[in-house]
């Protein structure tokens, strides 16, 4: 009941935030962690938005893209990561507000069991590179995707 909760607040939220943000047009910083399985992407569904996503989030103040990379994989998969690659930077307008989302890559050989919270995020799915582009994908992931080859884990 507590998640359900939750999950009305983030889906309630979201839109409200969306349009504060298209008021306010402070620029955005955030950062993505592109989670590569062999041949195939992780990807995370929130509960307040239909696309899917790379874990990630704002990077916060004083806060590193690559700290707040790997503070936002643990907080939404539980995964805990030693080594992430710097993998790009892409600018947009994305949720209505100007971001610049600074991409990671994580290559894993297996997943390993995911701890998702069932509050932010409901959902985790690994999906083969060549069906990514069938789904319906945030911005940012569809910009990672448009300007970087995929990589595989050794």
């Amino acid at each position: 009941m507590r998640d359900l909760g939750w999950r009305t607040a983030y889906r309630v939220g979201f839109p409200l935030a969306k349009l504060w943000w298209r008021l306010r047009r402070r620029p955005h910083e955030g950062a993505l962690v592109a989670v590569h399985v062999g041949p195939a992407l992780l990807l995370l569904r929130s509960s307040y938005r239909r696309a899917w996503n790379f874990p990630g989030g704002g990077v916060g103040r004083g806060e590193t893209p690559e700290a707040a990379a790997r503070r936002e994989l643990a907080e939404e998969t539980g995964i805990l990561a030693r080594v992430l690659e710097p993998a790009g930077e892409a600018s947009g307008i994305w949720d209505g507000r100007p971001d610049r989302v600074h991409f990671f890559v994580l290559s894993l050989r297996e997943l390993p069991a995911l701890c998702l919270d069932n509050r932010e995020i409901v959902g985790a799915r690994l999906v083969p590179l060549d069906e990514v582009a069938g789904l319906t994908l945030t911005g940012p992931v569809a910009a990672y995707l448009r300007t970087r080859a995929p990589t595989r884990a050794a």
